[in-house]
């Protein structure tokens, strides 16, 4: 009975350290990750050097096709970009993953119906994360030059892995108010700093490729 005590207590010992090993893991990924993007991140349009692309990353669309609040701030984000010449082509990346889902498709009929021209949007229907996306602007779009636009929460990591590809892409804050679930927003970020830590750290490749298609040529 001793034996198996002294073994319990072994075993939760090594749990423990098991934990605080991981704790301190995540907490200095974390504030890597932010401390290295944030020079490159801005919130004020002014401030933000001119590029020819900007990247919208996706987030969810409503049932009834409308943009959510969080991703309509996103793209009145980048619209201020291009109204301010800041940039001169978009590319809209995110979850078509079902023919009744389509993330990049609502983003587009938000910016035409505020004017900006057909030439000037091209879609990224296989944006199905923050990786993904950032990855196939760079190998499917030949976007090496970008501004990047997402809520402050999101903007260091998408800025990270951007970076760490050898991209020269910047961050512009998309937050226009305080949003629902932002604590749960954070955590869930923190979880997927570890995610895309390992994702750069074996050089993974998104769910799909396909086609080149230049940004700087004609869109389909």
């Amino acid at each position: 009975m001793r034996v198996k005590k002294i073994v319990l207590l072994k075993l939760l010992g090594y749990l423990t350290l098991a934990f605080v090993v991981l704790l301190l893991f995540v907490s200095t990924l974390s504030y890597r990750i932010k401390s290295y993007s944030e020079p490159y991140i801005f919130d004020a349009a002014a401030e933000t050097p001119k590029v020819y692309s900007v990247i919208i990353l996706g987030t969810s669309v409503l049932s009834n096709g409308e943009l959510s609040t969080m991703l309509r701030d996103r793209v009145e984000s980048a619209l201020l970009l291009y109204k301010t010449g800041k940039v001169t082509r978009f590319l809209v990346s995110g979850d078509n993953g079902s023919t009744s889902y389509n993330e990049p498709q609502a983003m587009k009929r938000y910016l035409r119906e505020r004017g900006v021209p057909e030439e000037a949007i091209f879609m990224d229907y296989a944006g199905f994360d923050t990786y993904d996306s950032i990855y196939r602007a760079s190998y499917i779009f030949e976007i090496d030059n970008a501004i990047v636009v997402s809520q402050r929460f999101h903007l260091p990591r998408a800025i990270y892995i951007a970076r760490q590809m050898g991209l020269n892409y910047y961050g512009y804050n998309g937050d226009r108010r305080a949003y629902d679930l932002e604590m749960r927003n954070r955590f869930r970020e923190i979880l997927a700093n570890v995610k895309a830590f390992f994702e750069l750290t074996f050089n993974k490749e998104p769910h799909f490729k396909g086609d080149k298609i230049p940004i700087t040529g004609k869109n389909n």
